[in-house]
């Protein structure tokens, strides 16, 4: 394990609190062993991006930091606390976790608009005013204000793709997990999600960001998570694991990608 301290560019993290703690979890379906012993820790405002070839458990430990996928054994804690089984508390964690998925996952039935206002009001108890105000402010922010009256399939997927991180920003999240949040796009639209990603990043959101975009692991990780076989092979900086990958799993798999 890299220790805090030595997390790479722009974020000094050596005196942060830990945001995620994962001490040996392990996760099966079936006889399918799916995560390994994770060991990890990330510290408040670090951007860390998690790499590996498909079927490493990447998606899987993105999943398990909100609950949305149980835990056979070990802890997993956000800002101190253990997540809780199931209930109001965890509904409550979850409301400070933000969550990107590869598919956008947007009420067709709401505006946009709509969609980015709906949580704070049902969850964070806002006032519809206040609610709206914060929506059109983050509606700006992602570059799409003037597409607030619209619906969903009206939008482009890039579109809906910053709706949905904007969707989460209304919840004031303290960490944000994309899962992908790029792989169904047309490519001419994966830029304009990962500039928003990359702003938030510059920002000091803490970030756990599953990708196969290896440009924007450069640029705006401060901490690559290399998975295989559901297991943490490299925890290093972006710079170390593309120029000097320790392990012939992680050459393997750079050798892949970058070749093409």
């Amino acid at each position: 394990m890299t220790n805090a301290g030595e997390s790479g560019a722009g974020v000094s993290t050596a005196t942060s609190p830990t945001m995620i703690s994962m001490t040996a979890v392990q996760k099966h379906y079936g006889d399918l062993h799916v995560l390994r012993d994770i060991d990890l820790e990330v510290p408040t405002g670090q951007v860390v991006i998690v790499l590996g070839p498909s079927g490493s458990g990447k998606s899987t430990l993105c999943r398990t930091i909100n609950r949305l996928e149980p835990i056979d054994s070990g802890t997993i804690a956000v800002e101190g606390k253990v997540l809780p089984a199931e209930g109001k508390a965890l509904a409550a964690l979850r409301a400070d976790v933000g969550m990107v998925f590869q598919s956008f996952n947007l009420f067709a039935h709401k505006t946009i608009l709509e969609n980015v206002m709906l949580a704070p009001v049902k969850v964070r108890k806002k006032s519809k005013a206040e609610a709206k105000t914060r929506a059109l402010e983050l509606l700006e922010r992602v570059g799409i204000a003037n597409q607030a009256d619209k619906y969903p399939a009206q939008l482009s997927g890039g579109q809906q793709q910053r709706v949905a991180i904007a969707r989460a920003l209304a919840m004031s999240p303290k960490v944000m997990l994309f899962d992908e949040p790029t792989s169904a796009l047309d490519p001419e639209m994966v830029s304009e999600v990962l500039d928003v990603m990359t702003t938030l990043a510059k920002e000091g959101m803490t970030m756990l960001v599953v990708t196969h975009e290896m440009g924007f692991a450069r640029k705006a990780g401060d901490r690559v998570i290399f998975m295989a076989d559901g297991a943490i092979v490299e925890d290093t900086t972006p710079d170390t694991f593309f120029t000097a990958p320790k392990t012939d799993r992680a050459k393997d798999f750079l050798s892949k990608i970058l070749g093409h």
